[in-house]
């Protein structure tokens, strides 16, 4: 993992410029040369193979020096765990070995104005014209969406919800540029526009009726585990900076370790912390021995590990008070990034009905 050190390394030192100018290309080719782009796939399509146990560490790495970096693996993993599950032989053949070396790079656009927590009512179409599609709407907030060589869409077809890849060089497809967002600003987000864009139908991945249920299923899946165990080094990082400037900046005549209100929060946090990792280790357990409870406990270590950052990153900016406002402070950035997890691939709100549906229905053991 010498590749992993290397950019944890260059995460410290430039994750600040990232944050502000987005993570640059040579990052992200450094990223893929790393194996960041394919760490749980199998070695047969180029992949690292590890498990989703190895998989969580390198996420909570990446988490805890920079949100946009570890995003990449996210996004990446999403499209490429989609495929892997729902793609036909063909499909793996063409796609999973240039997606998980990284030489071409994915997008996920499934959101739409009217089409966020709720993603049954998107209204992109994919209209067959002869042996093609035809796709036409409007997607926000794709990740990565401006570097993005292929973008996994989901849309409606006339048989139901329908996942295609839609190649950002083909004629239609117009990336704009988003910037100066709450948080996540080095990932190089885009809205993108689809004007009647082309497509074969060997494109279309699963059958119609399967694009949410079933491939943006997977996809999901994939992206609340990795969110999960980045959320966790985010907050870990977070109680390790309000440890240290406790620990050693005196505020009148003590240090600030030595108040029992800080103290307090610190412990607090440590608790959270603790509590958010062991659900990421059960997740991650649960997922490599294949158990059926795996999306379950997934939902929750992502929500417990979301909570921790944004109440671990509050902490800190409160606790390092000045310096944790500063336009170089970890804790600053950790406080934006960390609002914007409890959103993405389940907000808050929802996975705590889905978490307290399943308890009910007698599922915990």
């Amino acid at each position: 993992m010498i590749g992993i050190d290397t950019l944890v390394a260059a995460a410290e030192t430039d994750a600040v410029a990232w944050d502000e100018s987005g993570l640059p290309t040579e990052v992200i080719e450094a990223a893929a040369r790393a194996g960041v782009l394919g760490l749980d796939r199998p070695t047969a399509c180029r992949g690292l193979g590890l498990s989703a146990a190895e998989l969580g560490s390198v996420a909570e790495r990446l988490g805890a020096v920079c949100t946009s970096l570890r995003s990449l693996l996210t996004v990446q993993g999403m499209v490429n765990a989609a495929l892997d599950r729902w793609g036909s032989a063909e499909q793996q053949a063409q796609w999973l070995p240039v997606l998980t070396t990284g030489e071409l790079l994915a997008g996920f656009a499934a959101t739409e104005a009217g089409a966020g927590t709720e993603l049954s009512c998107v209204t992109t179409s994919f209209d067959p014209v002869g042996s093609d599609y035809r796709v036409s709407g409007r997607k926000l907030w794709v990740t990565y969406g401006q570097v993005a060589d292929v973008l996994l869409v989901l849309g409606r077809a006339s048989g139901g919800l329908t996942t295609a890849l839609v190649e950002t060089s083909s004629p239609g497809v117009t990336v704009e540029p988003v910037h100066g967002q709450l948080g996540m600003r080095g990932t190089r987000v885009a809205h993108i526009e689809l004007d009647n864009v082309s497509i074969p139908a060997t494109h279309v991945i699963a059958p119609p009726g399967f694009g949410l249920s079933h491939v943006t299923g997977t996809a999901l899946d994939h992206g609340r585990y990795t969110i999960a165990w980045g959320c966790a080094g985010m907050a870990r990082a977070c109680l390790a900076d309000a440890v240290a400037h406790a620990s050693t900046r005196v505020q009148g005549s003590a240090v600030l370790s030595e108040y029992d209100a800080v103290r307090s929060m610190i412990g607090r946090g440590w608790v959270e912390v603790s509590g958010a990792r062991a659900l990421c280790e059960r997740a991650a357990q649960e997922r490599d021995a294949h158990e059926h409870t795996a999306l379950f406990t997934t939902v929750a270590a992502k929500y417990a590990a979301a909570r921790a950052a944004v109440t671990l990153s509050q902490q800190g900016v409160q606790i390092l008070g000045a310096a944790g406002c500063a336009a170089d402070s970890k804790v600053g950035r950790f406080f934006r990034d960390a609002k914007v997890m409890q959103i993405i691939e389940g907000a808050t709100e929802v996975a705590e009905l889905q978490i307290g549906e399943y308890v009910l229905a007698g599922g915990v053991r």
